[in-house]
């Protein structure tokens, strides 16, 4: 990934005095997980343009125990996007790299450090979810900047495959170096949910700082601060605290009401199959519970509240998810006896593991669709045959009802990371046969409305150990 930066502020040359970078000079900064270069492609009193560019390495990102990135997939941790797109290690290279011109010091010009000059910025490639050009436009154009985008596509042999959530980034504007740098800091990981690094309240911290001066005021700052925190509840509420000094608190928890009570209200699909899944699992009398692919810890939040669970374990593959489990459980703030019932690890589905081990019970929600079919056997004898539960209660789609939703064209699954999706007949065919060579009963129940030759928009098994 690289970052360009360009001034035709006269003399040019004048931008390596404010990053305290020598323009004859190609640096090397040392990364937690690999390097950062600065070299200036071009230098002259006309134009002059710095460039940022990030080695990443995969295996130390394995290697480290922040590592956020690469779910979904078996292969995730060393088959994913993370050394080739703008997110947080950026902004970590960006602060080391130029930490004196961000907090606004230039030692031979000082009278530099409050001059706007006109910045042209370039930024290969950046990743943005679904509605990401939107996204990007509501973030950087109320600062000022004029944006340019161009989205790339998947393939560009296989033009019928689409767009990808790739966007090359062109930001021109006129503003001072700690502005631009501070924007770029800020707003480059909000772009991107996969921090590199845990998020604490340290982060709150850097986010008020590089943010003072201008945060506030966005139209978009409730957006930016909950993208920079990862949507973590809590931290989001103490940074709009202390950022608006108590005027958006009141309506961010109004927010929160209103979408609780509307929820109240109407249950949805995901309510009923969690209400439904930990139903299943109490009626087996299990004691001790696995939830694998346990995502946010809405299956684990319902069923901490019954005592007769000893050990609730949940397992996911995105560290991220882990840490909005523990909050969304408020893991921290739980009693001694209350903490030691949960056990929340990161693992893999498809490969043999000694932790999933000896529980009584276990359940899959909607994660089998996630797995390339060629991996689905290898899941089959990592939950079947090695951790061999007594319960396991399984749910996935039904391919069927997709024809029932309006935004699915013909042929689209109903996610695009899933996989596979099946029918009622696949999906029975397949629990009967792995019943059959595992030695589990199976029960095949709908969830959600039933609809005349479509079915239910989920099918779930119950897998009991014994025939």
């Amino acid at each position: 990934m690289i970052l360009s930066i360009s001034t035709t502020h006269k003399p040019a040359t004048d931008l390596g005095y404010l990053l305290h970078k020598h323009p004859d000079k190609f640096q090397t900064l040392e990364l937690s997980v690999g390097k950062a270069h600065v070299f200036y492609p071009e230098k002259s009193e006309e134009i002059t343009t710095v460039s940022l560019l990030l080695d990443i390495d995969p295996i130390d990102m394995v290697r480290g125990a922040r590592n956020l990135g690469g779910d979904g997939f078996s292969l995730g941790h060393y088959v994913n996007d993370r050394p080739y797109v703008a997110s947080s290690f950026m902004s970590v290279a960006l602060s080391k790299a130029f930490s004196s011109a961000m907090n606004g010091k230039c030692k031979d010009k000082p009278e530099l450090v409050d001059v706007k000059l006109p910045f042209e910025v370039i930024i290969s490639v950046i990743p943005a979810p679904k509605g990401g050009e939107m996204l990007i436009r509501n973030f950087f154009e109320p600062l000022g900047y004029k944006v340019e985008l161009i989205r790339h596509q998947l393939d560009t042999k296989f033009p019928e495959w689409g767009d990808s959530k790739y966007y090359t980034l062109k930001l021109n504007h006129t503003i001072t170096t700690k502005e631009l740098l501070s924007h770029l800091y800020v707003l480059i990981p909000t772009l991107d949910n996969d921090k590199h690094y845990f998020v604490s309240e340290n982060e709150i911290e850097k986010l008020l700082q590089k943010g003072e001066g201008w945060l506030k005021e966005h139209p978009a700052k409730e957006q930016i601060i909950r993208r920079y925190l990862i949507n973590l509840n809590s931290l989001s509420r103490q940074a709009f605290e202390r950022l608006s000094e108590g005027e958006v608190i009141e309506d961010l928890n109004d927010e929160l009401i209103e979408k609780s009570e509307t929820q109240k209200s109407k249950e949805t699909l995901h309510d009923k199959r969690i209400k439904l899944v930990a139903e299943k699992i109490i009626e087996s009398g299990a004691e001790r519970v696995l939830d694998l692919g346990c995502g946010e810890g809405k299956l684990i939040k319902q069923l901490i509240k019954q005592k007769q669970f000893s050990e609730i374990a949940g397992m996911d593959v995105s560290y991220n998810e882990l840490v909005k489990a523990k909050e969304r459980l408020h893991y921290h703030e739980m009693p001694p006896k209350q903490k030691e019932r949960i056990n929340l690890f990161q693992g893999s589905l498809t490969y043999k593991d000694k932790r999933l081990e000896g529980f009584d019970a276990a359940a899959v929600v909607e994660v089998i669709e996630h797995l390339d079919l060629n991996r689905l056997s290898a899941f089959e004898r990592v939950l079947f045959e090695f951790a061999k539960p007594k319960t396991i209660v399984l749910t996935t789609p039904n391919k069927e009802f997709n024809v029932m939703w309006d935004k699915l064209d013909a042929g689209e699954m109903r996610h695009d990371d899933h996989r596979f999706e099946w029918t009622r007949h696949e999906f029975s065919e397949w629990s009967e046969k792995i019943g059959k060579k595992y030695n589990y009963k199976v029960e095949i129940f709908p969830i959600g409305d039933d609809v005349k030759n479509i079915g239910a928009p989920s099918q779930m098994a119950i897998f009991t150990y014994g025939n």
